[in-house]
């Protein structure tokens, strides 16, 4: 196995506080738009840029988190039942900006099952998409991320693994990952 770094802990302070004054442009003080984390590694890094909203703006962010366990389209083929993690979302989303986060866009279909999951909790105005990695070339669905940090070539074989300190780790870290992965 080979790890290569895309983005050091520095770089990746950069990123977000960039993807941040993004939001900002797009999002009139945030009266009405919220950001819902998808689970289980979305959330990180959703509430990282929640906090960093928060600070800047002086206000409060709604921040959820949303599952898509069950609004997966290969949720009935896996061999062993999947384990789904916490929605929490304590808020209405009718007529709201919605951000949907993620760590990785790969091929799409986790962001088309967290829009399905999403209308449980209203008819949102407008639903924009962030991810901290978007993997060119590997989408099976037409889904393009509004905001992201940064975009990688990689292989099918190939992982992108983001660690952040949220994840209860030393370092931010974004690792490209070759070969052999146990």
């Amino acid at each position: 196995m080979q790890k290569r770094l895309v983005i050091d802990s520095q770089l990746l302070n950069i990123t977000i506080d960039r993807l941040c004054q993004q939001l900002i442009e797009n999002h009139d003080n945030f009266e009405d738009s919220i950001i819902l984390g998808l689970q289980p590694r979305g959330v990180f890094l959703a509430e990282r840029i929640t906090k960093k909203l928060k600070e800047i703006l002086k206000k409060d962010i709604q921040l959820g988190y949303l599952d898509v366990t069950f609004y997966r389209d290969d949720f009935r083929k896996k061999d062993a039942p999947l384990i789904a993690s916490q929605t929490k979302v304590p808020f209405l989303i009718e007529d709201k900006k919605v951000i949907l986060v993620d760590d990785v866009l790969y091929t799409g279909r986790t962001v088309r099952a967290a829009m399905d999951a999403m209308i449980a909790f209203g008819r949102p105005k407008k639903v924009e998409l962030l991810v901290l990695v978007d993997r060119k070339y590997s989408r099976d669905l037409p889904i393009q991320p509004n905001y992201k940090g940064t975009q990688v070539n990689c292989l099918e074989s190939e992982k992108v693994l983001v660690e952040l300190q949220e994840q209860g780790l030393k370092n931010d870290n974004i690792w490209l990952i070759t070969g052999n992965k146990t």
